[in-house]
């Protein structure tokens, strides 16, 4: 594993510092594709056929409007916020629990079991704390800023919310969403021992990780972990949109029951086309800049 002086910092640190960098880079760059994933996982089968827009036609309705850039970048503000908190939340746990597993175990190399109970434990944190602003990133994301209801900014639906649902309408979702926990908990096991065995394949293990190799392990665990749980981002997307008991059914297993006897199998999968070319370059840039933050940046405090 490439390892580096932290010259002060904890390594804790350096791993948040990287994981709020990547975030806040991958979410300017795939935002646009994200309300596209958005707004098609929040399509009905009974909606009739008109009304129910192509990936393109959303993309197109977005480039017309008359101002395309409030358009493609609507709901911004919670997604950055969201994502940039999310990872740094995430990598700081994950390293806090690693460290915790390293030192009841005795010993430095971390067993397959902790590659799976390190990014679930820091994953279930980071979405209990984060669930109210993913609530509102949702919502955003799901209308144009003139759709009737449609909240104008990010405090603005903080306040609507707190009022017309109170603080149990921040966690609409959440049931659902620490399902989702096992989409990291997949992603990281397949990502660290992939890059383990990388590193130690090559002649100098303390050098960088290579752009191509980053780009390839993490793209392949990416995929792996997204096809087997990407139903939980379209259920958590119903049960956290506006009205959603009205729309998509009451709690979980309504939504469940719902989606299930008026689409079939294909309503879990809205939005996956969309999702898998938002998901490879959001990754890419996500694990570039954590990688290369987390190398560098001790370099730079020193």
């Amino acid at each position: 594993m490439v390892q580096n002086n932290n010259a002060g910092i904890s390594p804790a640190a350096v791993e948040s510092i990287a994981g709020l960098s990547a975030g806040a880079v991958s979410t300017l760059v795939v935002h646009p594709l994200d309300i596209v994933k958005t707004r098609m996982q929040l399509q009905q089968r009974n909606v009739p056929p008109a009304e129910r827009p192509s990936m393109w036609g959303l993309v197109r309705s977005m480039t017309n409007h008359h101002n395309p850039l409030a358009a493609l970048y609507r709901g911004l503000t919670p997604n950055l916020i969201g994502n940039a908190s999310s990872w740094a939340s995430f990598f700081f746990f994950k390293a806090r629990v690693e460290r915790a597993l390293k030192f009841w175990r005795g010993r430095d190399r971390p067993t397959a079991t902790d590659y799976l109970i390190s990014p679930a434990v820091a994953g279930a944190v980071t979405t209990v704390l984060t669930n109210p602003i993913w609530v509102i990133k949702t919502r955003m994301l799901s209308s144009d800023k003139g759709a009737e209801g449609a909240y104008p900014s990010t405090a603005a639906g903080f306040r609507a919310i707190l009022r017309s649902e109170g603080v149990r309408g921040f966690y609409r979702g959440l049931g659902v969403s620490l399902i989702g926990v096992s989409h990291g908990a997949v992603q990281f096991a397949v990502y660290e021992p992939a890059k383990r065995m990388y590193v130690a394949s090559r002649d100098d293990p303390d050098a960088p990780i290579r752009t191509e190799a980053t780009m390839l392990i993490s793209g392949g665990a990416k995929l792996v972990a997204g096809a087997v749980t990407y139903p939980y981002q379209v259920l958590r997307s119903r049960l956290q949109n506006y009205q959603s008991e009205e729309r998509f059914g009451q709690g979980f297993r309504g939504v469940v029951r719902k989606t299930w006897r008026e689409e079939g199998v294909r309503g879990f999968y809205r939005g996956l086309v969309p999702g898998v070319i938002r998901v490879m370059p959001a990754t890419w840039v996500t694990f570039l800049v954590y990688e290369n933050v987390k190398f560098y940046l001790p370099q730079w405090l020193a």
